[in-house]
C-alpha cells in the first residue's frame, strides 16, 4: 500500500520548477522544515505542528525566484538556502538571515542552478557558467537551450563533472569549459537528479525526466555514457518536472518520486537495480513543480511533499488514517479533528467577510469621480508541444486561478482532437476563411475550479500561420491574456538524432547571397524544435522525422548554400515554396536546383497505404454499426450474422471512440496522397490537377500496387 493523502499544508505564490526543499532534521527524531520560493520573490520557511503550519521566516517580495537549492560545506548538513532570482544568487541561513548577494555577469535570467560546496553552477538560456567562491571559473555556450544542470558528487568521482540537460534531446557532459561528450536521450530532458540522491555506488548515475514523460537512468563515466534503463510513457501522462529519491515504503531501498506537469505524482520501486516499476500514483489537479521525501508532519511518519504550480503544498503521509486501539484514542482523534474543523470554519468565515469588505471597497472606488481602472495581473503557464505518438500538438494552459473560458482562434486549417481529461464544454463559431483568413473559432467553457486545460490539435503540413489562445480567468474585473503559437510549414516534423541513409532521397539545393544567420532564420521559420540562436561554426546539420508518416528530412546549410534531402517529395516541395518566398521578401536572389528520385514516390506511398487501408476499414465498420444495432434489436440475437459483423458489434464502442478521437484522419491521408501526386509532376513541369478527381475515385478500395501503378501511368 502507498502513502495516503496527508492534506494541504499551506499556499504560497505561483512556484517555478525545483523551488521547494526540505531542510535536514536537526535531531534524530525531529521533523523537517519546509522552504519554498515563489514568483513574488518571497522565500517562506515553515514547520508543521499538530497539522498546522508554523512559520519560521518569510522574506520580503522581490524578483521571481526561478530555482531554490540547499548547500553548505561538503560532507556537512546542507542547510544553507540559495535562491536564483533574475541574474542574482542570494544565500540565507536556515533562520532566514541573508549572508550572500551575488550579482552574476549573466545577461539573461537564471533558469537552472546546482550547488556543490563552494562551487556554483548556473545556466541561463544557452549559457553555462561555473563559479567557485563567487569567482568565474568556466563558461560554455550550448547548441540549444539548457533546462537543468547537475554536477556529479566530487567526493565520489574526484573531479568536477557538470552535466547539462539540453532541449535538443542530449545531455552535454563538460570538462572545464569544454564539451567532453554528448549523451542522447529519448526526449527533451527537463530535469536531472542524482540516482539515490548520491549518484549511486559509483557516483556517476543520473536520472533524467523528459518533457514527453519518459524517465531514464544513464551512467556518466569519464569517457562515454552508459544507458542503464528507460521507462516510456505508455499511459500518455504529462512531462516530468521534478524527481527525488526517498525510502517512503520503509523497505531500506530508496524509491524514485516523480512529479509530472499533468498533476500525476508517482512512486517507482526497484525490484532490482535496473528494474524500476510503478508502485503507486496519485493525481493532483495541477502541475507538480517540486517533490521531496522526508519527515514533515509527525515524528516517525515519513511523507512526500509536493508543491504545485499555483503554490499549494500538499503532503502524502505514511501515518495511518484510522488508528488502531481503544475508543479513547478514537475519541481523542475525533476531538482533534473537531477542533481543526472548527478553526478552519472560523478562518473561512473571516476570509468571506474580508472578501465582501474588499469587494464593497472596490465597487465604491470604481464609481467615484477619481476612479482609475486597473487590470488584475494573473500568471499563465503554457506549453505547446508536438506528440510523436499521434502526430498532434498539445496545448496546455495552466492558470493560477480558476479559468472561466478559453477562446481558440487560428488563421490556418487545423483539427481539434478529443482529450479524455478535458471536462470543458466546447462550442464552435462559424468564421470567414475569406477574406479574414479565419479558419477556426472555438470556445472552451470550463467547469468551476478548473485551473488547467489541455487541448489537442492536428495541423496540415504546408499550411502555416498563427494559433491564438485568449485566456479569461474567473476574476473581477474581467480580464484576458492572449498567447500566440506558430504553426510552421513543416509542423509535423520532429528533431531526431539520426536518419536512415539507405532510403531513396530527393534533394533540394539553394545557392545565393545570404548569410548563415539568414538561412538559419528561414529554417527556424519552416521547422519546429530548431534553436533560434544561430549555431556556432560555419555549417550545421539537423535531422527530422515526420511524426505522421515516418518520412525523414536532412538539412545541411552554411553561408551562401543550403542542401535539403527527404524521401518525401512533398516535404521538398513545401521547403522550395516557403524558402523562395522568404528569400523574395528579403530581395535575395536564389539559385534553386533539385534532384528528384523516382523511387521515393512509391516508397512514400508504401508508408501511407497501410494507414489509408486501416482508416478506410475503420470508416466502413463505423458506418455499419447503426444498421447492425437495428438488426440486433429486431431479431433479438445476432447468431445468424457472419463472424466479421458480430465482431463489429462487440467492438462497436471502441470503434466509435477511435473514430471520434481521429476526426478527418481519412481526409488528411487523401490530402497527402493528392499533394504527393501533384508534387511529383510539378517537378517535371506538368500540371495534373485535372486528374485529381480520378485519383480520388481510384483511392476508394484500391490496393497498394494499383495506387503505385496509377502514379506511374499518369
Amino acid at each position: 500500500t502507498g502513502p495516503v493523502n496527508g492534506g494541504v499544508f499551506r499556499q504560497v505564490g505561483v512556484t517555478a520548477q525545483k523551488t521547494m526543499r526540505l531542510l535536514p532534521a536537526s535531531g534524530k527524531k525531529a521533523t523537517q522544515k519546509v522552504v519554498v520560493g515563489d514568483q513574488d520573490g518571497i522565500i517562506t520557511c515553515f514547520g508543521i505542528k499538530k497539522g498546522e503550519a508554523v512559520p519560521v521566516f518569510k522574506t520580503l517580495p522581490g524578483q521571481k525566484i526561478s530555482r531554490l537549492e540547499l548547500g553548505g560545506a561538503l560532507n556537512t548538513p546542507q542547510e544553507k538556502i540559495f535562491v536564483a532570482t533574475g541574474s542574482e544568487v542570494r544565500g540565507f541561513t536556515k533562520r532566514g538571515k541573508q549572508f550572500l548577494s551575488f550579482e552574476t555577469n549573466l545577461t539573461e535570467s537564471i533558469k537552472a542552478m546546482h550547488i556543490s560546496g563552494a562551487d556554483l553552477f548556473l545556466c541561463a538560456g544557452y549559457i553555462y557558467n561555473h563559479y567557485c567562491d563567487c569567482k568565474d571559473q568556466h563558461y560554455y555556450l550550448s547548441g540549444d537551450k539548457i533546462n537543468d544542470v547537475l554536477c556529479l558528487p566530487v567526493d565520489k568521482v574526484n573531479c568536477i563533472t557538470p552535466v547539462l540537460a539540453c532541449q535538443d534531446r542530449v545531455l552535454r557532459v563538460l570538462q572545464g569549459s569544454d564539451l567532453l561528450y554528448e549523451a542522447e536521450v529519448p526526449g527533451p530532458p527537463t530535469v536531472l537528479a542524482l540516482n539515490n540522491g548520491n549518484g549511486g555506488d559509483s557516483g556517476e548515475e543520473i536520472v533524467y525526466g523528459t518533457s514527453d514523460g519518459k524517465l531514464g537512468l544513464i551512467q556518466i563515466t569519464g569517457s562515454k555514457p552508459i544507458p542503464k534503463w528507460e521507462i516510456g510513457n505508455e499511459k500518455k501522462r504529462g512531462g516530468i518536472l521534478c524527481i527525488d529519491s526517498f525510502d517512503i515504503l520503509g523497505d531500506g531501498v530508496k524509491e524514485l518520486l516523480v512529479g509530472r506537469d499533468d498533476g500525476m505524482l508517482e512512486i517507482y520501486k526497484f525490484e532490482s537495480a535496473d528494474d524500476p516499476g510503478l508502485q503507486y500514483d496519485h493525481a493532483l489537479s495541477e502541475s507538480i513543480a517540486s517533490i521531496q521525501g522526508g519527515c514533515v508532519g509527525k515524528d516517525g511518519y515519513d511523507e512526500i511533499l509536493a508543491s504545485t504550480y499555483s503554490g499549494w503544498l500538499t503532503g502524502l503521509t505514511t501515518e495511518p488514517v484510522h488508528r488502531e486501539g481503544g475508543s479513547g484514542e478514537e475519541l481523542k482523534l475525533s476531538q482533534e479533528m473537531q477542533s481543526k474543523i472548527s478553526s478552519l470554519r472560523n478562518e473561512l468565515e473571516h476570509l468571506q467577510m474580508k472578501v465582501l469588505q474588499e469587494r464593497e471597497k472596490y465597487q465604491q472606488s470604481s464609481q467615484s469621480s477619481t476612479a482609475v481602472s486597473s487590470v488584475p495581473a494573473f500568471s499563465v503557464n503554457d506549453k505547446f508541444t508536438l506528440n510523436k505518438d499521434d502526430a498532434s500538438y498539445s496545448l496546455i494552459l495552466e492558470v493560477q486561478t480558476a479559468i472561466d473560458n478559453v477562446l481558440v482562434q487560428s488563421d490556418v486549417p487545423i483539427d481539434l482532437l478529443d482529450v479524455d481529461k478535458n471536462s470543458a464544454v466546447v462550442s464552435f463559431s462559424s468564421c470567414d476563411a475569406e477574406p479574414n483568413s479565419n479558419f477556426l473559432l472555438a470556445t472552451y467553457r470550463c467547469q468551476a475550479n478548473t485551473t488547467r486545460l489541455e487541448l489537442k490539435i492536428r495541423s496540415i503540413e504546408g499550411q502555416y500561420g498563427i494559433l491564438q489562445a485568449y485566456v479569461t480567468p474567473r476574476i473581477q474585473p474581467k480580464t484576458c491574456q492572449v498567447y500566440q503559437y506558430q504553426i510552421k510549414p513543416l509542423s509535423l516534423h520532429q528533431r531526431t538524432h539520426s536518419i536512415d541513409q539507405d532510403r531513396p532521397m530527393n534533394t533540394l539545393t539553394l545557392k545565393g547571397q545570404f548569410s548563415f544567420a539568414e538561412i538559419h532564420a528561414w529554417v527556424v521559420f519552416c521547422l519546429p524544435e530548431v534553436p533560434e540562436k544561430t549555431p556556432a561554426g560555419e555549417s550545421i546539420t539537423f535531422y527530422f522525422q515526420n511524426t505522421f508518416l515516418g518520412t525523414q528530412l536532412e538539412s545541411t546549410y552554411r553561408k551562401g548554400e543550403g542542401c535539403f534531402k527527404s524521401d518525401n517529395i512533398s516535404t521538398i516541395s513545401i521547403l522550395k515554396d516557403v524558402l523562395s518566398k522568404e528569400a523574395t521578401k528579403r530581395k535575395i536572389n536564389l539559385s534553386i536546383s533539385y534532384d528528384v528520385n523516382e523511387e521515393s514516390v512509391s516508397h512514400t506511398l508504401k508508408l501511407i497505404h497501410p494507414k489509408l487501408e486501416y482508416q478506410q476499414l475503420l470508416a466502413k465498420k463505423v458506418h455499419l454499426i447503426d444498421a447492425l444495432r437495428e438488426l440486433q434489436v429486431h431479431e433479438g440475437n445476432v447468431d445468424f450474422l457472419l463472424p466479421k459483423y458480430r465482431s463489429i458489434l462487440e467492438e462497436a464502442d471502441q470503434l466509435l471512440e477511435e473514430y471520434k478521437r481521429q476526426p478527418a484522419h481519412l481526409e488528411r491521408l487523401y490530402g497527402m496522397i493528392t499533394d504527393l501526386f501533384i508534387d511529383k509532376f510539378k517537378f517535371k513541369g506538368t500540371n495534373v490537377k485535372t486528374k485529381v478527381p480520378l485519383l480520388l475515385e481510384t483511392l476508394d478500395g484500391c490496393d497498394q500496387d494499383g495506387l503505385i501503378a496509377f502514379f506511374e501511368a499518369a
